[in-house]
């Protein structure tokens, strides 16, 4: 049995891409393209940047970066197009979502508590980039 699942390694890889898209594009992505109040999304987005000390340009342009990287480059992720720049991207939005948990929070147990989520998910990205997006894909080496 396990001599069939590691011949189909990249139909695994494909399945993971299609579900954890799907779903990060549904919970992540979507709203904060087609939720109300998008440009107040966009500007809170963006303002958790400045946690690495980034301060230009302003905070509406770095949430509209956030969206686009959390729609865009999730549907790149799925198809398999781009795929190692779009998990790059990823793991950079990660990063500063799981930054902005650790600073507004008052402990660092109750901080990694709040970013688990996203450093689960830079993790992963970061780990796509090396693995690849596999045969079932656009980008296909």
């Amino acid at each position: 049995m396990w001599a069939i699942l590691s011949k189909n390694r990249d139909a695994g890889l494909l399945l993971l891409r299609i579900w954890l898209g799907a779903v990060f594009l549904w919970i992540h992505g979507a709203p904060k393209l087609l939720g109300d109040k998008v440009l107040k999304t966009w500007e809170f987005l963006g303002q958790q940047i400045s946690h690495w000390g980034i301060a230009w340009p302003p905070p509406k342009f770095w949430g509209f970066m956030a969206m686009l990287t959390e729609t865009g480059g999730i549907v790149l992720f799925i198809i398999g197009l781009l795929f190692r720049p779009a998990c790059l991207l990823l793991t950079v939005v990660m990063a500063v979502a799981a930054t902005f948990h650790f600073a507004t929070e008052k402990t660092f147990a109750a901080g990694l508590q709040a970013a688990s989520h996203p450093i689960e998910m830079g993790i992963l990205f970061f780990c796509m980039i090396f693995i690849g997006p596999g045969k079932y894909s656009i980008d296909r080496e």
